[in-house]
């Protein structure tokens, strides 16, 4: 037998250090595969770090049915990478750290501390420790005449040429943390389908009056639900809470339904959607406490002694419905509650949590490999898929890019023998 000693690993280049990309790392490491992971940024994992500043969400504990539903017109092609590495597999991944996780009272997961940093510090000592190079403010600007990726850093401009690529570029959002969506036109260069980058988990126009606006941005408004009907006669409805923004609106439950109604402003210009303010009450006890005698006292200490309604919800109240509706008991109460608030735009892509759009699937193999660019691998929220907040997100950019790099391993293996020092 031929010592291995005698042979030169395979080499692989993984752009973009979050966490799809470190995944990818992890298992071509594991692989036996020479791995280099190129960043834009002055640090790998900036978005990851970020998005665990308020308690890192890493996933969900709800049953397997209910999270793949969550994956809406796109859970067909992240079933199969959930199912390979899910959201259990991912806490007993970070159980080997040494970092314990635990599920909170809406079955959202943590990890002990419920900060990124230590979980980030631990992966890339292990990382390191397995023989990964790490190459930051190294900016990928494609391929050049030979095939080579072209990268622009600190001394310039550099080529190399891996035996396969894992690219793991994020979406469009936030882009001051490295997810600027430039890779679109370089891979469109090359012919592969991308599909539009659109916000997710993003806020909403409201034009609202500069006197609401002054007063009440930054406020919550809870609990609420929120009800509307797209085009398609689909009605949505969620209970939850929201934050006036100074221009909309923006917050979890504005995300949970921000696909929906994000489609429905694309196809109809805006989108008329209703609040119940007080979610508790039926209406014809709204309408009935609204209508007792009030007395000397104004309307909204009325509202406020009757039905508990103050601050931000009577501001909206105001805001929202003509002064003559205000003043009558049947009409007021029905807006109590369904008040009528139309959403405009959604807020501008950067703005946004997430990314949707992006590589078609179609334009994947089922190891994720681009059909137009053989050894190219893609992962991440630069594919084409969405999904609310809760740990979902994170969850499938850690699944796609395992499967990633067990896909290159495998590729490497049918096409690439060995090579000899």
């Amino acid at each position: 037998m031929i010592s291995s000693s005698k042979f030169q690993p395979r080499s692989v280049a993984v752009v973009g250090g979050g966490p799809a990309g470190l995944m990818a790392a992890e298992v071509l490491m594991q692989g036996g595969v020479a791995v280099d992971v190129y960043d834009a940024m002055p640090s790998v994992g900036r978005k990851f770090l970020m998005a665990g500043k308020g308690g890192m969400n890493i996933t969900h504990a709800e049953p397997a049915a209910a999270f793949l539903a969550r994956y809406g017109a796109r859970r067909a092609q992240i079933q199969p990478l959930l199912e390979a590495f899910g959201p259990d597999a991912l806490r007993q991944w970070i159980h080997a750290f040494g970092i314990d996780t635990f599920a909170g009272s809406s079955g959202r997961v943590f990890p002990a501390g419920m900060k990124a940093a230590p979980l980030l510090r631990a992966w890339l000592h292990r990382l390191r420790a397995g023989g990964v190079r790490f190459h930051v403010r190294h900016r990928w600007l494609g391929w050049d005449d030979q095939g080579a990726l072209r990268f622009i850093t600190p001394t310039g401009e550099q080529c190399i040429a891996p035996d396969a690529v894992v690219l793991a570029l994020g979406g469009g959002s936030w882009a001051r943390l490295g997810s600027d969506g430039a890779w679109v036109p370089l891979l469109v260069a090359r012919g592969v389908a991308v599909e539009t980058l659109r916000p997710a988990n993003c806020g909403f126009d409201a034009g609202w009056s500069a006197h609401f606006s002054a007063r009440f941005a930054g406020r919550p408004v809870k609990p609420v639900v929120l009800g509307f009907t797209d085009r398609a006669g689909v009605s949505h409805r969620k209970q939850g809470e929201f934050i006036v923004t100074a221009s909309g609106v923006e917050g979890s439950l504005i995300y949970a339904l921000s696909a929906a109604l994000r489609d429905e402003i694309a196809a109809s210009g805006s989108v008329l959607i209703h609040l119940d303010l007080l979610p508790g009450r039926e209406l014809q006890f709204v309408i009935g406490e609204v209508a007792r005698p009030r007395g000397s006292r104004s309307q909204a200490s009325h509202l406020q002694s009757r039905l508990g309604l103050k601050g931000v919800k009577a501001g909206l109240l105001r805001e929202l419905i003509p002064a003559e509706e205000y003043a009558q008991p049947a009409r007021l109460g029905a807006a109590i509650k369904a008040l009528p608030l139309r959403l405009i735009a959604p807020r501008p892509l950067d703005e946004a949590i997430s990314t949707a759009g992006g590589v078609s699937f179609e334009a994947l193999d089922a190891q994720l490999m681009l059909r137009a660019v053989p050894g190219v691998f893609c992962a991440g929220e630069m594919l084409d898929w969405e999904a609310p907040t809760g740990g979902y997100l994170l969850t499938a950019c850690f699944a796609s890019g395992r499967a990633a790099g067990l896909g290159v391993l495998s590729w490497l293996q049918a096409t690439h023998p060995t090579r000899p020092k």
